[in-house]
Order: structure tokens, then sequence, then C-alpha cells
């Protein structure tokens, strides 16, 4: 496959930098496993779905991951947390910066606030394109204090205190911060739906993978084979991993809520030949050609073109079909990417990528 393959056209007025104003208000387009096509609302899910069917979703939490920092000689530079070591003080970070720091160099952040407030890092070294960084705190109260929610680029404003709660999953566990992107499909579920599902007889599980903003890197290689996957961490409990069991033998669908889901219960597969418990990272490209193990069906947003995502749902249904799917939602005005629309999409009975 060819990263040509999966690109598009997309007018930039029906890029969605804004939620709306009810989550469960986005539209909804269904792509069944025969390929047809049809629009409906996220209130639509509850008889899309069936008693016995199973949605599983990413419980993880969006921290407030991009800090403002200056260089000692005043110059300022942007730093994205990715991943928090074992040592609660230490990360693997973006730095975007006009000259490259040097291992040894320190950063400063809150400038213009009082001194008690500031606080520095020091560089102790780089792996790939991330820098291991040494914070003079504990990485998640300096971001709590100093950070910002760490917008997809493409939004081209800075976050609000809207976003502070609209781009996080009302299922996710407060306990588990460490996602520099929000799992976005979650974002369409409100109360109001919830309960509805749950009245219909739809079961809920949860599994989690911190997403890094690796989601949003570029794939570079036209050759898809070359590409190499940025790594994540994931878990799936022993609970998550027995729901799933139950739901299939019971004869019922499972339905992952967002790509992230899917990657982590396809890598549990991976790893067990099974579906038991797992944690770790995992790297999994999942390209047309992919035999899916685990899901039935997914609910995601658009996807940007030529991304890593956009292949992994070409994967589930046909890449000719998804591109289909996608210039119907153009056509029709849906709403793309992070607080955009979603589509429910089976999986074909054979998902080729023809």
């Amino acid at each position: 496959m060819h990263l040509s393959d999966f690109d598009y056209d997309l007018p930039t007025d029906l890029i969605a930098t804004e939620p709306l104003a009810e989550r469960s208000d986005s539209r909804l387009l269904f792509l069944s496993q025969m390929a047809t096509l049809a629009d409906h609302t996220m209130m639509d899910l509850v008889q899309l779905l069936n008693p016995g069917d199973l949605l599983v979703f990413n419980d993880t939490s969006v921290i407030k991951a991009r800090l403002q920092a200056v260089k000692p000689s005043g110059g300022k530079c942007e730093v994205l947390v990715e991943r928090i070591s074992e040592d609660p003080c230490t990360a693997r970070c973006y730095v975007r910066s006009n000259k490259t720091p040097k291992t040894g160099d320190a950063l400063l952040f809150g400038d213009g606030f009082l001194e008690t407030q500031r606080a520095s890092c020091k560089v102790l070294g780089r792996e790939e394109q991330l820098f291991v960084l040494k914070f003079s705190e504990p990485v998640l109260e300096l971001l709590e204090r100093l950070g910002e929610i760490p917008l997809p680029p493409y939004f081209k404003r800075a976050p609000t205190d809207d976003d502070l709660t609209r781009y996080q999953s009302l299922l996710r566990d407060p306990a588990k911060k460490a996602s520099a992107a929000a799992p976005t499909a979650s974002l369409h579920f409100d109360e109001k739906l919830l309960k509805a599902l749950e009245d219909r007889g739809v079961n809920l599980a949860k599994v989690t993978l911190h997403v890094g903003s690796g989601t949003f890197a570029p794939v570079k290689t036209e050759d898809l084979s070359l590409h190499v996957m940025h790594a994540e961490y994931g878990e799936l409990s022993a609970q998550a991993a027995e729901q799933i069991r139950s739901t299939k033998a019971a004869g019922g669908r499972v339905i992952a809520v967002g790509t992230t889901v899917t990657r982590t219960l396809e890598s549990a597969y991976q790893v067990h030949g099974e579906l038991a418990a797992w944690r770790g990272d995992t790297s999994i490209f999942i390209t047309p050609g992919y035999e899916f193990k685990v899901i039935d069906a997914l609910i995601t947003n658009f996807h940007l073109p030529k991304s890593t995502l956009i292949m992994l749902v070409s994967a589930l249904a046909g890449r000719e079909t998804v591109l289909s799917a996608y210039e119907h939602a153009i056509n029709e005005c849906y709403r793309f990417f992070s607080y955009g629309d979603a589509m429910l999409i089976e999986k074909a009975k054979s998902a080729s990528g023809s």
C-alpha cells in the first residue's frame, strides 16, 4: 500500500474547531457490512445497536501536556509531554525550538509568574525525536499548574476553559492522567445517550490506551511498509477480557469506541493468540489486509487524509468503501476531526482493502 492511496480533499470549513452544545447532537454516518450508507445522529445509536452488544471505551484522561518554556538566553520554545517516567519528575517530551536543545541545557517555565510559582527542567538526553527532561517538581503537578490542554494543531486556536471538560471523555478514569490527546470517539457520549443505551440493554467495558501526540504525526514515507508507528502504553484487564469473551459467546457484538480501543484489543490478542489480560507498549500498525480478531464494529470520527487512522478504518471496511463514505460525508457537510461527527462502521465480510 502507498500513502497516496489514502488521500482525499477536504474543504477547510468542514474542520470542526469547536464542540457542539451537546455531545450527543453529533451526526452519525452508518457504514454497514454490506457497504451501504445511512445518515443518522448519535442518539440513533440506541436503535442501531442490539441488546447484548458491548461498547468498549478508552478510560484514559487527557493531561494539560503543553508547556511554554524560555531558555536562559531568553529564546522561547514549546514542550509537549509525551510520557511520564516511573520517576514522577522525569518525562519524555517533544521540544519545539528554533535551536535544538542539548544535553545539560535548562528550560524555564512560568515566566512572568511569581518566583515561587516558577519551575525548570534539565535536558538529560534524547531518544530519537523525544527529549528526556528532568523537571524541578513532579510533572503532573507542574502541568496542572502551568500546562494547557494540547489541542490538535489543525484547531489553530488556543484552548479555552470549555476545552478542559469537552476534550475529555465522560468515561475517563480521573486517576489515569497520561494522554496527550483525547480518544475522540468517546466525546460524543453524554449521560443522556449512555442512559438510553443502558436501557436498551447495551453493555459497557473499558480498556486503557494512553494516547500520544504521535497520533497527529504525519506519515512521511510513500511506501507504508517503511513507516514506523509510535509506541503507546495500553492495558486490558482480566474483567474487560471476560466481558468481551462472554459477549461473543452469547452472540453479541463487540463495538470499539475509537481507534485507540481497537489498537488495544487487537494488540492484546496478538500477544496471547487469544483475548486475555494484557499490559504493555503497542506500536501496532493496522492497514488493509489485516484480519481483525476481536472487534465487530467501530465508532470513530472522520480522520485526516494520509493518516494511520484512516488506514485502520480502511482495513475494517475496505479502502474504496471508506473513501466513498468520506466523499458522501463531505457532500453532506459532516463535521470532521476531533470535535467533528462520527461513523459507525461494521466490519466488512471481506475487508481486503480493495
